[in-house]
């Protein structure tokens, strides 16, 4: 795969134009890189949307045909049991290893290993550490940052300094379900990035998954998360007479939210004062054949109780928590974008869904952080599907 010269051949067909969008998402990353009128590209979203693989063969690309002199890999590595960021100094060797085989998994079937080994040993490909990059500063260079949840938000835009002339940024993170603060570093960026005019922020959501397994994953990990909520006095009292009157439940966790109701004066009858969140497939056990389960757990309580399977459409929830019945008839999508929970609502809808001075909207992303940890934003679409207002 090399001239005389030593260096790899070009590839006859680009490297990238091999790699085809599956998902919408995906299909605005190629967009966004073809557009030069972004200096910076910011990829949001959870894993298995194509984050890494569309950023890797997109730079390799870039510099296989003379776009950019260098590409500038800069990804921090994380202990996944104690959660430590581990630097060069920390590991030596191993980190630069651990770097070329996260290069070799995104690229197996796409470029020969030969390019890429030509391409490190000869610095067009450089692999970075996140924690040594003040002082330098990288021209004719495309930078991608990866995992931008796992640092400090800093040391995120630290690297955001070392641009240069005639060089391109690209940065990637999941800013919900990999995130390991409230203020992480993909957080941040995508805050800064949204108001920069030569910026493009583009969020992925669960409809961009396409990595077998990874949808299950999250699921799992929304799970853990709900499990290890610690609950409140009211939400133990609710939890115990789940327990006593419907045993065979899978009782994921309990949420009560009598004071939010309050301090957004929500009154509707419709609006419940807790929600049960119970195991696919356990909804029916929970509630009970006509319903006399969930009605003795609200006898005990004192409580209007709502029961929901916990599960990757988002909708029902919505719909169980939202103080408008029939609100759920306007509700066209709830996905991700960054570190909230995106509802898109038809126009005809849209104020139903956001209630007097936004306190329905409000509530619900008091809710929602109190359940699993991230916010709510309305979105009104036209029924044509431009999308208008944001709430």
């Amino acid at each position: 795969m090399e001239n005389d010269h030593g260096d790899a051949y070009m590839p006859q067909e680009s490297i990238f134009a091999q790699l085809k969008p599956l998902s919408p998402g995906q299909r605005e990353i190629v967009e966004a890189f073809r557009n030069k009128n972004y200096e910076i590209i910011g990829i949001f979203g959870p894993t298995g949307s194509g984050k890494s693989l569309f950023s890797v063969l997109y730079s390799i690309d870039a510099v296989l045909r003379g776009e950019y002199n260098r590409f500038i890999l800069s990804r921090p590595i994380v202990d996944v049991v104690t959660g430590k960021e581990l630097t060069a100094a920390d590991i030596g060797e191993l980190y630069y290893d651990i770097a070329i085989s996260y290069l070799k998994d995104i690229l197996h079937g796409f470029v020969d290993w030969g390019i890429v080994k030509n391409m490190l040993e000869t610095g067009k490909i450089i692999v970075a550490d996140t924690h040594y990059l003040r002082g330098r500063t990288f021209d004719n260079s495309i930078i991608f940052l990866d995992d931008a949840q796992s640092i400090p938000p800093e040391s995120a835009v630290e690297i955001m300094m070392r641009i240069g002339r005639n060089s391109r940024f690209i940065t990637a993170g999941d800013p919900v379900f990999q995130k390991t603060s409230s203020r992480d570093g993909a957080s941040l960026l995508r805050e800064i990035l949204l108001s920069e005019d030569t910026a493009k922020v583009i969020d992925l959501g669960l409809k961009d998954i396409v990595r077998p397994g990874a949808r299950r994953g999250i699921r799992l990990l929304l799970e853990i998360r709900m499990r290890r909520r610690e609950l409140t006095e009211v939400e133990k009292r609710i939890m115990d007479s789940a327990r006593i009157h419907a045993p065979d439940a899978d009782v994921i966790t309990v949420a009560e939210f009598v004071d939010e109701k309050r301090k957004f004066n929500i009154e509707s009858e419709n609006a419940p004062d807790a929600i049960i969140v119970v195991k696919e497939g356990h909804l029916g056990r929970i509630i009970g054949r006509g319903g006399e389960r969930i009605e003795a757990i609200e006898a005990d309580t004192g409580l209007k109780i709502r029961a929901v399977e916990l599960s990757l459409d988002f909708k029902p929830l919505i719909r169980a928590l939202h103080p408008v019945g029939w609100i759920h008839r306007h509700i066209i999508d709830v996905d991700f974008a960054g570190p909230n929970l995106a509802v898109k609502v038809e126009s005809e809808g849209f104020g139903a869904f956001v209630g007097q001075r936004g306190f329905y909207v409000k509530y619900l992303d008091a809710v929602m952080n109190k359940i699993l940890g991230v916010g709510v934003k309305a979105i009104e679409v036209e029924t044509g599907g431009r999308q208008r207002r944001k709430k």
